[in-house]
C-alpha cells in the first residue's frame, strides 16, 4: 500500500506518471497484448476426446557385442596408438584427446554403438572402452517393457496405432 501511495503522490508532482503511466506499470497493457494473442490463435478442435498414448519411436537402438569383440577393440587400439602401445594393451591411457576421438569414432563406426557424451569421461583406458562394449542394450523404452511385463489385473498399457 505504502508503494502504491508514493506512486500516486509522485503522480501528482510529475505529469508523466498520470492513471495511464500507471495502468502501463501495473499491466493495463495486458489486456491488448492478450486480444492481439488471440486474434491471431489457431481455433481449437472443440470435440476434443479423451487423452490417448501414441506409441513414441524408441529412444535407442538395441545392441549385442560382437563375439570377436575384443581381438577388434584390440587391433584398432593398435592401430591408433601405433607402436606406443604397453603390452598390456588393456592399460593404454586415453589422456590424449585427439586419440581417444579417434579409438572412439572407428569403433562407433565399426559396430554402430557409439560411447554417449554422458560417459565420455569415464574412458580412461582402454580396458574402460571394452567394458563399455561388452554391455549389450535393449532397444526397447521403459513403456515397453512394462507392457511386456506381467502387470496386475487392473492396469493394462494399450498402444494407439
Amino acid at each position: 500500500m505504502k508503494a502504491l501511495r508514493a506512486l500516486r503522490a509522485a503522480a501528482r508532482h510529475r505529469p508523466g506518471l498520470g492513471p495511464p503511466g500507471l495502468r502501463a506499470l501495473w499491466g493495463g497493457r495486458r489486456k491488448e497484448e492478450r486480444a492481439v494473442e488471440a486474434a491471431g490463435a489457431v481455433p481449437e478442435q472443440e470435440g476434443r476426446s479423451e487423452p490417448s498414448l501414441i506409441q513414441p519411436p524408441p529412444r535407442r537402438q538395441s545392441y549385442v557385442p560382437p563375439e570377436d569383440l575384443q581381438s577388434c577393440l584390440e587391433s584398432h587400439v593398435r592401430e591408433v596408438f601405433g607402436p606406443s602401445v604397453p603390452q598390456d594393451w588393456q592399460q593404454a591411457p586415453l589422456q590424449e584427446k585427439r586419440l581417444k576421438h579417434r579409438l572412439l569414432a572407428r569403433l562407433a563406426a565399426e559396430l554402430g554403438h557409439a560411447v554417449p557424451n554422458s560417459q565420455l569421461h569415464r574412458m580412461r583406458r582402454a580396458g574402460d572402452v571394452l567394458g563399455f562394449y561388452r554391455s549389450p542394450v535393449s532397444g526397447g523404452s521403459k513403456m515397453d517393457e512394462l507392457a511386456a511385463a506381467e502387470l496386475p489385473p487392473n492396469l493394462k498399457i494399450v498402444w494407439q496405432q
